[in-house]
């Protein structure tokens, strides 16, 4: 058997496969991106695939706690969308 790879979410702070999870990176030039690959060059912060966690991580700024940078808008709403697909 392989063993999974675990990671957890900043918002609700439960252990998910990483698969079940989305990941959001400052890049070293302080870009903030959605990485889809979970393979993107810089900080990453995990968030649970659901939209009460993207919802709760937008009004709590828990995000822009663990990144150490202001979150724009359309990343969350990026993330809504990859819910939606």
């Amino acid at each position: 058997m392989r063993k999974v790879p675990m990671r957890k979410c900043v918002v609700t702070q439960e252990r998910l496969p990483k698969k079940e999870l989305i990941r959001v990176v400052r890049t070293p030039d302080g870009e903030v991106k959605v990485d889809k690959t979970g393979r993107l060059n810089g900080r990453g912060a995990y968030l649970k695939l659901t939209i009460e966690a993207i919802k709760l991580a937008q009004k709590s700024r828990a995000l822009s706690q663990v990144l150490e940078t202001e979150i724009p808008v359309d990343i969350f709403e990026e993330l809504l969308a990859l819910i939606e697909e």
